[in-house]
């Protein structure tokens, strides 16, 4: 570790993307490993899609490194499709055998980091019920938004895979949740935005399809914590793994092997965790309790997350390619 921190810090500098202050306390996380070891991190395109990200390594060479991201923060699938096109190079950071096997590449080009589960996040001031369940959306008048276009959103694709599953659809079935949109679509009730914190609080989109994480961040940063409604649905609980990875034309490589060794260690993950995500060595870190009673207490209680479906990264693949060839032709 010494031996890197003096290489990352020869470099100087970090290129991180899709990185939003307000998403998994990303504002935190970015600043706690700046002031740690003196490297200044270069923010490009705060509010990139996963699509965006990769596109982003693809285009390195031209754009120069000023421009070229170190590394990347992706839904599964996404970080799977850039191994398959060679645009990661692989580290196993220090704290490897501490993370299930089942969400890491076994040659280290990726590795999950947090996961949540898809929740409607409802401003009751403006939505016409308080759904507690998928089908709920299609009430007359409802208004519905996603946090992402889902050709190019992992959160988006993500919604419509849950709204399969809630919808006679499974892991392998992805047709039933196109069919639901499309229902919510032509009832008038999908809103054409892309749901963030402030489209919730304005009654733009009174019910978002988002991250349970950032809607809970968006509820605990309301002057009045009841403004907004965080709700698991009773069905088609759905967790989605964020992954970390290295692009292989970092132009800083050694400040991004640093970066995802603080991601990985016992503080990156405390500082996901009061973000309201759950970090990939969430079992170690709870085992060992070194986890602060007060971030604990500021989680949603354990039991939506015991039965909700994890996708396989083969799933998420096939899921994806759906998607992505079907959803203009569902939602028009």
């Amino acid at each position: 570790m010494d031996l890197l921190v003096e290489a990352a810090q020869a470099e100087g500098q970090l290129n991180v993307i899709a990185l939003p202050h307000d998403w998994m306390n990303y504002g935190e996380v970015l600043d706690t490993f700046s002031r740690k070891y003196g490297i200044q991190i270069i923010e490009l395109t705060p509010n990139a899609g996963s699509q965006d990200e990769l596109k982003a390594i693809r285009n390195s060479g031209s754009l120069g490194e000023d421009k070229a991201p170190d590394v990347v923060d992706v839904g599964l699938s996404f970080a799977v499709q850039a191994k398959t096109e060679k645009l990661l190079q692989p580290y196993k950071v220090s704290s490897w055998d501490t993370m299930p096997d089942a969400i890491k590449d076994a040659d280290g080009y990726w590795y999950g980091g947090y996961y949540g589960v898809m929740a409607f996040e409802v401003n009751p001031q403006y939505a016409t019920a308080v759904p507690a369940d998928w089908a709920d959306l299609l009430a007359p008048g409802q208004k519905v938004a996603l946090g992402g276009l889902p050709p190019n959103s992992y959160q988006g694709m993500m919604a419509v895979y849950a709204a399969s599953l809630a919808s006679g659809g499974s892991l392998t079935d992805i047709i039933p949740g196109l069919r639901f949109f499309q229902k919510v679509n032509n009832a008038g009730n999908l809103v054409d935005i892309t749901a963030t914190g402030q489209t919730v609080a304005s009654g733009e989109t009174p019910i978002a399809l988002r991250w349970d994480y950032l809607a809970l961040a968006d509820r605990y940063a309301q002057a009045n914590e009841r403004d907004i409604l965080v709700i698991i649905p009773a069905s088609g609980v759905l967790a989605g793994l964020y992954a970390q990875a290295i692009s292989r034309r970092a132009p800083h490589p050694n400040a991004a092997k640093l970066w995802m060794e603080f991601l990985f260690s016992d503080e990156g993950q405390i500082l996901w965790m009061k973000g309201f995500g759950h970090p990939v060595r969430f079992a170690n870190l709870l085992e060992r309790g070194v986890v602060p009673d007060e971030v604990l207490d500021r989680l949603p209680p354990p039991e939506p997350y015991l039965t909700a479906a994890f996708p396989t990264s083969a799933q998420l693949s096939a899921a994806d390619n759906a998607i992505i060839g079907s959803w203009a032709a569902y939602v028009r």
